[in-house]
């Protein structure tokens, strides 16, 4: 008598994995929720005429928030890889680990979307302030390259921009006189405002980056879905030449025991070949987007085996009913 193939299948483990997910779906959300928050406050910041202390004080609360829930999502997705990693280690393979590695795959993938969107807001907040700042200090007399406003700001001092004029002693005597008047006063004050925002995203952007070079071997692994497919399609096939092979076996004791022991491994088989079936028709679905790249020839001959192994699986499951 052939051995049972058996897929196990932990229902409690599944359970807290599959809550898991979703408490990291929520706050992957609700990042992608504060940037928009985010870029709404620096339109207000960028729009007002002078330094608003609280819409910046609540732009920097959800900065803090964005970075203390980024850094618990990346941590539970090395949590979950780094039990993947072990159970392959251990040469395990069955639905469970497939489902976790599948689910991985998905939520980093939406992980990195959001923090690169956010990236790429923080970096062209920081440009339009520079450029408000350069078109300030003009105000004040003080015309500047891109490469000088540059070299300002990696200094980060903000008196920098005050101090720049002593030398040039014509442009400092200008500089007193308009400093008399209160337009010109809150001038240098918003400039050194906005130099100090730059600061401070100089820092966010610099903190992100140790986050996004963790996060880029995630995305890495993505170019492996063709495999996954081609393995549970053959798997499947597996599932289906076993569930043959048994079909055969049982005929020679249908008359002993129809709905005997044999019968229910068959269907046992049979119903494990429906399992693969349907993941490596789910996950063909996701492989179009891949097609350009992939091997179409290879994937074409496995859509074929998959159709096969349904009306095998289908014929062995009638023979039965």
């Amino acid at each position: 008598m052939p051995e049972d193939v058996a897929v196990p299948v932990e229902g409690s483990f599944m359970e807290d994995f599959f809550k898991e997910v979703e408490e990291i779906r929520m706050m992957i959300d609700k990042i992608q929720a504060n940037v928009e928050e985010v870029k709404k406050k620096h339109s207000a910041i960028l729009s007002a005429p002078q330094s608003d202390e609280k819409t910046k004080q609540e732009l920097e609360d959800l900065m803090a928030d964005i970075k203390k829930t980024a850094n618990r999502v990346r941590g539970k997705l090395k949590g979950i890889e780094q039990n993947i990693e072990q159970e392959e280690q251990q040469s395990k393979s069955n639905a469970d680990l497939r489902i976790r590695k599948t689910q991985h795959s998905a939520l980093s993938r939406k992980f990195v979307e959001v923090m690169t969107e956010y990236n790429r807001t923080q970096t062209d907040y920081r440009e339009r302030c520079k450029g408000r700042i350069q078109r300030q200090l003009e105000i004040t007399g003080r015309a500047t390259t891109n490469e000088e406003l540059e070299e300002m700001l990696e200094q980060g001092n903000s008196a920098v921009f005050t101090q720049g004029v002593n030398h040039f002693s014509h442009i400092m005597k200008c500089m007193r006189i308009i400093m008399e008047t209160q337009q010109a006063k809150q001038t240098l004050a918003d400039i050194e405002a906005r130099h100090a925002d730059i600061i401070k995203l100089e820092n966010s952007i610099r903190e992100l980056h140790d986050m996004f070079m963790d996060m880029a071997m995630l995305v890495e692994s993505q170019g492996e879905m063709i495999d996954r497919i081609e393995y549970h399609v053959e798997h499947a096939m597996d599932y289906v030449q076993t569930a043959t092979q048994d079909t055969k076996k049982a005929l020679k004791y249908q008359s002993k025991a129809r709905r005997g022991e044999m019968v229910d491994r068959i269907e046992y088989h049979v119903e494990n070949s429906r399992d693969y079936v349907t993941t490596g028709q789910q996950d063909l679905v996701q492989a179009v987007k891949y097609m350009a790249k992939a091997r179409k020839k290879k994937i074409m001959i496995l859509i074929c085996l998959t159709v096969l192994g349904l009306i095998v699986a289908s014929y062995v499951s009638s023979y039965f009913m």
